[in-house]
C-alpha cells in the first residue's frame, strides 16, 4: 500500500526578554540552579503574575512578519497538569484565543519548487522548570530558572509531508525569530526547539490517521532522524495488522528511535480556563503600527535583492540570507569590496569553515568585515593572489587585523613585473627542455606543470594570470 505522511510541527521559540513573562527575574543563561526563581516563579501564597510588555510586542512582531492576523483581543489561560518543575500546578498559556491566527510561511522544496505551510497560530506561554537526573544517583533534581521563561509556542497547520519539508520549515522559522531579534535561536540552550506531531494514512484518504507526538527536538537533524524513524515504525505497525496509539514519544539520538513516554492528552485533559489573575490583552492599532515599523527587511526580501542588486545564485543568496548576522556581513564587505561573488565565496568557504571548527557566531567573528573587505581589495588589484589570502588568512583568524602590514611584514607583494616573470619562465623552460618539446609536440596538458615550476620558482608570488598568458606566448613562438 502507498502511504502519505501528515506532520504539523509545533515550535517553541524563547522570546529574547531580560526578564521573565510574569515576574522581573533574569531569564539569563548559565546561572547556578536556583538562583533565577523568585517569589513568583515559586508559586508561594498571595503572589500575582504582571505580564511583560516586551514579550506582548515580541509576539506581536512576529504575527505581522508571517502576515497572520493578530487580533484586538487575546486571553491567558490555566493548562492544569501536576509536574515536579511546574511550581504553580498549572501552566499559564493561551487557548481558545491566542495572540496570533492564521498566518503562513513559504518553504522551498529541494526540486526548487515553493510550497505554503499555514501557521495556525502562536501563542504567548511561560516556561516550566527542569528536572536533573544526572547527578543525584536515583533522585532527581529541580531547577527552577527556567520557571517562568516567555515562550512563543507556534503551531503550524498539518501541511508537512516529509521529514526535509518539517526541517526546511523549522530552518524558516529559525532564520525569521532571529531576523526580528525576539528569539536568538540558541538550540543547544533550549531557546529554540519543537515537537513533531507525526501520522500516517493511505495515499487519497482525506480522514487523518492517528498522531503522535515526539517531544524537545532540538536539532534540524534530530528532527530529520525522529520524523523518518517514526513514521517507518508507524507504517510498518498498520502493515502488520496492528494499530497506532495516540501518544507522546521520545526521540533516543544514539540509538535513532523514538520512544513512547506517555499517553497523549486531550485539551479537555487539561481543564482549559481563563486565568483569573490576568486582564484580557488588548492590542491597539497604535501599537500595531509601532511594531511595524520596526520590521527589518525580511529573509525572503533580502535572499530576492541579494540576487537582483549583487547578482547573486539562488543557492548563494538563500545561505547568505539565512542569517541575520552573516547577511549583514555580506552587505558591508560586498559593498566595500566592489566584489559580491567573490565575498560571498569567502564567507561561505574560509570563514564559515572557521567559524564551523570553533563553533563560533559571526557576531564573535575576528576578522571583520573592513578586515576582509581590505583583503578581497587586495585580491583585485594584485597586490596578491587568491592562493596566498588564504595562506594568510589565519593569521588574521588570530587576531593579525592590518591586512597590508600583514603582506608587507611577510613579503607576500605579488609579483607583476612582466620582465620578471619572463626571466623566471625562461629559467624554467631552459631546466625541462623534454617538456617542453612534449607540449609543444602537442601534449598541452603540460601546462599545469609549468605554472605550478613558475609558482615555485616565485614561492607563489607570480601573477597567475601574467604567468599563463606569457608562459603559453613563450612556449608557442
Amino acid at each position: 500500500m502507498a502511504w502519505e505522511t501528515v506532520i504539523g510541527l509545533e515550535i517553541h521559540a524563547q522570546l529574547a526578554t531580560k526578564s521573565k513573562i510574569f515576574s522581573g527575574a533574569s531569564t539569563a543563561y548559565g546561572a547556578e540552579p536556583n538562583t533565577q526563581a523568585c517569589a513568583v516563579d515559586l508559586a508561594l501564597p498571595g503572589v500575582l503574575p504582571v505580564l511583560n510588555k516586551e514579550a506582548v510586542r515580541m509576539a506581536v512582531k512576529f504575527g505581522l512578519a508571517l502576515d497572520a492576523i493578530v487580533p484586538s483581543r487575546s486571553v491567558f489561560a490555566r493548562k492544569n497538569y501536576f509536574y515536579p518543575d511546574l511550581p504553580q500546578g498549572y501552566q499559564i498559556s493561551q487557548f481558545d484565543l491566542p495572540i496570533v491566527a492564521n498566518g503562513h510561511l513559504d518553504i522551498t522544496l529541494e526540486n526548487g519548487d515553493t510550497k505554503r505551510i499555514g501557521v495556525t497560530r502562536a501563542h504567548l506561554e511561560q516556561d516550566a522548570g527542569k528536572s536533573l537526573h544526572e547527578d543525584f544517583h536515583g533522585l532527581t533534581g529541580i531547577d527552577l530558572n527556567r520557571a517562568g521563561t516567555p515562550l512563543l509556542e507556534i503551531v503550524s497547520e498539518p501541511d508537512i509531508r516529509n521529514a526535509k519539508e518539517a526541517v526546511a520549515y523549522m530552518k524558516k522559522i529559525h532564520a525569521l525569530v532571529q531576523y526580528l531579534h525576539i528569539c536568538d535561536g540558541n538550540m543547544a540552550e533550549g531557546s529554540f526547539r519543537c515537537d513533531a506531531n507525526v501520522s500516517v494514512r493511505p495515499l487519497g484518504q482525506e480522514e487523518f490517521g492517528t498522531r503522535t507526538e515526539i517531544k524537545n527536538l532540538n536539532s534540524f537533524r534530530f528532527v530529520e532522524r525522529a520524523i523518518n524513524y517514526e513514521v517507518e515504525r508507524q507504517i510498518d505497525l498498520l502493515e502488520s495488522g496492528g494499530e497506532v496509539v495516540q501518544e507522546t514519544r521520545l526521540f533516543d539520538s544514539d540509538k535513532g528511535e523514538t520512544r513512547s513516554m506517555r499517553s497523549k492528552e486531550e485539551a479537555n485533559d487539561y481543564r482549559y480556563f481563563p486565568c483569573p489573575d490576568l486582564l484580557p490583552v488588548e492590542i491597539t492599532e497604535e501599537l500595531l503600527n509601532e511594531v511595524r515599523e520596526t520590521l527589518p527587511e525580511l529573509p525572503d526580501a533580502k535572499r530576492q535583492r541579494f540576487i537582483s542588486e549583487f547578482g547573486l545564485s539562488e543557492k548563494d543568496a538563500s545561505e547568505i540570507s539565512a542569517n541575520r548576522d552573516i547577511a549583514e556581513y555580506f552587505e558591508q564587505v560586498a559593498t566595500g569590496s566592489g566584489e559580491a561573488k567573490m565575498a560571498a565565496n569567502w564567507i561561505m568557504g574560509d570563514l564559515s569553515a572557521h567559524l564551523n571548527k570553533e563553533d563560533m557566531a559571526i557576531s564573535n567573528c575576528p576578522v571583520s568585515a573592513q578586515t576582509l573587505t581590505v583583503l578581497i581589495q587586495r585580491i583585485t588589484d594584485k597586490t596578491i593572489s587568491g592562493k596566498i589570502a588564504k595562506d594568510i588568512f589565519p593569521d588574521l583568524w588570530a587576531g593579525e587585523a592590518d591586512v597590508d602590514a600583514l603582506i608587507e611584514s611577510k613579503g607576500l607583494k605579488q609579483i607583476t613585473d612582466t620582465g620578471a616573470i619572463e626571466a623566471m619562465i625562461a629559467e624554467v623552460l631552459a631546466q625541462n627542455p623534454s617538456q617542453v618539446e612534449e607540449f609543444r609536440a602537442g601534449k598541452e596538458k603540460l601546462m599545469g606543470f609549468f605554472v605550478g615550476q613558475v609558482m615555485k620558482a616565485s614561492k607563489g608570488k607570480a601573477n597567475p594570470g601574467q604567468v599563463n598568458e606569457i608562459l603559453r606566448k613563450l612556449l608557442k613562438a
